[in-house]
């Protein structure tokens, strides 16, 4: 039986957080919430959740900076800004930091959990879903670390290399950095570090995906790869 998506909704204005809580929980979301800016980035960054509702202006942390922790420690994670501030230099600065909508305040509770479901079955659309991956020319089992080519060859995936494609799909459309990689993948600081392992590892998934591999895990010049 597949879970509901769990909802983090980071609002320092009780009476708008209960609202959106109570909305979202009998529209039959599990919900989490933190009431200010610390808690909220402290759950931002550990919990585990598919959509963050974020407010701007709270305590101790905007959302601003929020969202700017979050797009460094987990870049994909989809986000919706909810704002009073309906400026458009707030609207723009929000989604150009990686907001996947922004909704202004005040809004009805059916244009919210329309918003809610547009963007979770986009973001859906970019991750791993049961588990597995399917392209032109074979599928990536991720439970089981296999890859079955469409001719029925089977190819082992060590660990790194299916937790690397699993972040790369997590992030369909956007070339990653080799430093993202290392640091999100691999979870060493890529400061100061020359190393070729992110290329020799795209390289041994490129030969085990098959004839197709170059076309499902791209290098984008100058930026790091990407699975488009």
């Amino acid at each position: 039986m597949k879970e509901n998506p769990v909802i983090l909704v980071v609002e320092d204005d009780n009476a708008v957080r209960q609202g959106v809580v109570d909305a979202l929980s009998f529209a039959g979301y599990e919900v989490i919430s933190a009431a200010d800016g610390r808690e909220g980035m402290e759950k931002a960054l550990r919990a585990s959740y598919q959509l963050l509702l974020l407010d701007l202006v709270m305590p101790h942390y905007s959302g601003f900076e929020v969202l700017e922790a979050l797009r460094k420690e987990r870049p994909g994670q989809p986000v919706i800004i909810l704002s009073a501030r309906g400026e458009e230099a707030d609207r723009v600065k929000g989604l150009t930091m990686g907001a996947d909508d922004y909704v202004v305040k005040p809004f009805s509770v059916r244009e919210l959990l329309a918003r809610v479901d547009a963007v979770l079955r986009r973001s859906s659309e970019r991750t791993v879903g049961d588990n597995s991956f399917q392209y032109d020319g074979g599928e990536v089992d991720f439970s089981r670390r296999e890859i079955q080519l469409a001719d029925g060859d089977r190819k082992e995936l060590s660990e790194r290399e299916g937790d690397l494609l699993k972040y790369l799909i997590s992030n369909k459309g956007r070339a990653v950095a080799r430093e993202e990689l290392l640091q999100q993948v691999w979870r060493i600081d890529p400061k100061n570090i020359e190393t070729r392992t992110i290329d020799m590892h795209v390289a041994h998934l490129r030969e085990k995906l098959g004839d197709k591999g170059t076309n499902v895990v791209v290098t984008v010049r100058g930026k790091g790869y990407m699975v488009g």
